[in-house]
């Protein structure tokens, strides 16, 4: 009899370690996909101040038109990734594109004093700022996810019920690891 009741409590324990490794990972992934929306959330307000700052500048820089047409190409891109390493690439390649710019705008006295300009481009430098710590943020939890995936015996359990490894978000371009070449 009590030999039934140890088996029996041995089963609950093991069952109750299974559920807490199964529940850790779920809660892992969940904060992965929800780090991943704030990326989201901070890459749609770029996306959405872009525009704006362009048209702002292309009255005082006529000639800077393939720097337009760049960031815009890019913007797309971004916009339009699926994967996070296709969306990786497409805002690294943007924020290249986007730190030009801004080189190219300090031959414009005219503009830095425009308001319009100022205000944009301070709240796409804040944008900028929120989407690197986004980024930071997104990789440390991945990774902690990853981990916590790979390692035994949650390995076993992550294989059983289909938790992937989720990829970092990181520079994967020659072009956006190049600081921008600016010439006048």
């Amino acid at each position: 009899m009590s030999t039934t009741f140890i088996i029996i409590g041995i089963i609950v324990l093991l069952i109750i370690w299974i559920i807490a490794i199964y529940n850790g990972m779920v809660k892992m992934r969940n904060k992965v996909d929800k780090e991943w929306r704030n990326i989201d959330v901070q890459l749609e307000r770029r996306y959405a101040l872009i525009p704006n700052l362009i048209e702002t500048v292309k009255g005082y820089a006529k000639h800077e038109q393939g720097t337009f047409e760049k960031i815009t190409q890019y913007r797309s891109r971004a916009m339009n990734a699926q994967t996070v390493a296709e969306k990786a690439e497409a805002n690294n390649q943007l924020t290249s594109a986007l730190s030009g710019l801004s080189v190219q705008m300090e031959a414009y006295p005219e503009l830095k004093a425009n308001t319009n300009f100022l205000q944009l481009q301070e709240e796409l430098a804040s944008t900028e700022n929120k989407i690197s710590f986004s980024r930071t943020v997104y990789n440390e939890v991945v990774t902690d996810y990853n981990n916590k995936i790979q390692i035994f015996p949650n390995n076993v359990f992550a294989g059983m019920f289909n938790f992937r490894a989720k990829d970092l978000f990181e520079v994967s371009t020659a072009e956006a690891k190049e600081v921008p070449k600016v010439s006048f």
